[in-house]
């Protein structure tokens, strides 16, 4: 399956949320959904199985309500990569060493007052209850509870889905293409958990204003940022605690960068926010230099969730979602000290004759194969080359780049934990 690039003809697809009005819409195919409540051969069940422990056992927020379990894109990610059961378990049984079980919430949530508690990360418990008591009351239709919180309410859920360092929309995008229910409410739970200041960007039409310098490249537009000198000596150290004095003290630059982003062709123009995500990541990394940064590999896979999820959502939807993207690329660019970005050194790498297979092989029995960031990195840069086609290598030698150099996370700064994690990946 994976020794060249997949079709789109797989008569399983993912179901569409419905439509209400015309607008400019992003134009990518649907992915394959792997429908892993139906399937019956082994690697499925055992992917389904996990899940479902995983999603009993252990809280979605955990290590003093800062760090977001993982384990469901990992597994999701190696099972796409073809994974065997036996890895699936290996991967499960190392992730769940470090997470912890679910704690009670304070109190219980309804429908009167679910919004009364958004962005407390101590609901987690009562929110995924909550969501799972709709869901018994929607005949378990999944989809339609998530119509019913996302899109509703005068700011819906779906404006704040980068909150968290984007793991809401990450974990939307694994509930979609595995078609899991469990999933699906994890995500609201993650959604509603991580809801912060972020929402008023996109809620709000006065904060987006013509642009006086605007650009249809989000890579010119980065390239440009790093050189803004407005920016010099604002920040000393990477990390997440910049996020805060960030938007706080430098909101106006932070919105003129996020309104020059000029998109006229929709399809176009999030192709080249696909490919730009991909060069943040690896082309930012000098050769030999200090480890790939844990937080600019967000938004890498922020950008593979929306790509994901595009074709499902209503065409009012498309742009908003991808600025959200934008929004939180800025933002982390910033915090992480606005790196220089080298195409060269992506577009002259030597594949030596390594390709897609290479890079599969990477994702389930290297080193790192147990490194969930790590695996969904590769796993962006596979699915964009598929979607966009990769005639120029540009993923293809990104992936290789990645997969070869790879050797931990940098980027946290004082912010950094014993370990090598980050103290707060809720970040932004």
């Amino acid at each position: 399956m994976f020794s060249s690039f997949s079709s789109f003809s797989n008569p399983f697809r993912l179901p569409r949320f419905p439509s209400s009005g015309t607008s400019a819409a992003v134009d990518v195919k649907p992915v394959e959904v792997h429908d892993v409540e139906i399937q019956h051969d082994k690697r499925a069940r055992t992917l389904k199985h996990l899940l479902r422990l995983n999603h009993v056992n252990n809280s979605i927020i955990y290590h003093d309500l800062e760090f977001h379990n993982h384990t469901a894109h990992i597994l999701g990610s190696a099972y796409l990569f073809n994974a065997e059961p036996d890895h699936l378990n290996n991967i499960y049984n190392d992730e769940s060493k470090e997470l912890e079980p679910w704690k009670d919430s304070p109190n219980e949530v309804s429908t009167y007052d679910w919004r009364d508690y958004l962005g407390d990360a101590r609901y987690q418990r009562a929110y995924v209850d909550f969501f799972e008591d709709e869901l018994v009351l929607n005949g378990y239709d999944w989809r339609k509870v998530l119509v019913t919180y996302l899109f509703k309410g005068k700011e819906p859920l779906i404006n704040n889905l980068v909150s968290g360092l984007g793991h809401p929309l990450i974990h939307l995008g694994y509930a979609y293409e595995l078609s899991s229910r469990d999933l699906a409410m994890e995500a609201l739970g993650m959604a509603a958990t991580s809801y912060n200041h972020l929402h008023k960007y996109l809620d709000d039409p006065s904060y987006t204003k013509p642009s006086s310098n605007p650009s249809k490249s989000p890579l010119e537009l980065l390239c440009r940022l790093q050189k803004d000198n407005r920016f010099e000596g604002v920040l000393s150290d990477p990390g997440p605690d910049n996020l805060e004095p960030l938007f706080q003290d430098h909101e106006a630059i932070m919105l003129e960068y996020w309104n020059a982003w000029q998109i006229s062709d929709p399809t176009q123009d999030f192709k080249a926010s696909q490919m730009a995500a991909a060069a943040l990541l690896v082309a930012s990394r000098k050769p030999g230099g200090a480890p790939y940064d844990f937080f600019l590999v967000h938004v890498l896979t922020t950008s593979h969730a929306v790509r994901i999820l595009l074709p499902l959502l209503p065409p009012k939807y498309h742009i908003p979602l991808v600025r959200q993207w934008w929004l939180l690329t800025l933002s982390v660019y910033i915090a992480q000290l606005r790196p220089e970005i080298l195409l060269s050194s992506v577009s002259d790498f030597d594949l030596k004759g390594r390709d897609w297979e290479w890079v599969n092989k990477q994702a389930i029995e290297a080193k790192h194969a147990m490194d969930a960031h790590f695996v969904k990195g590769l796993r962006a840069m596979k699915t964009a080359a598929e979607t966009w086609g990769d005639d120029d290598r540009f993923y293809s030698k990104a992936a290789v780049r990645f997969g070869q150099e790879f050797d931990g996370w940098g980027g946290f700064g004082r912010s950094s934990t014993e370990g090598g994690r980050p103290s707060n990946d809720k970040y932004a």
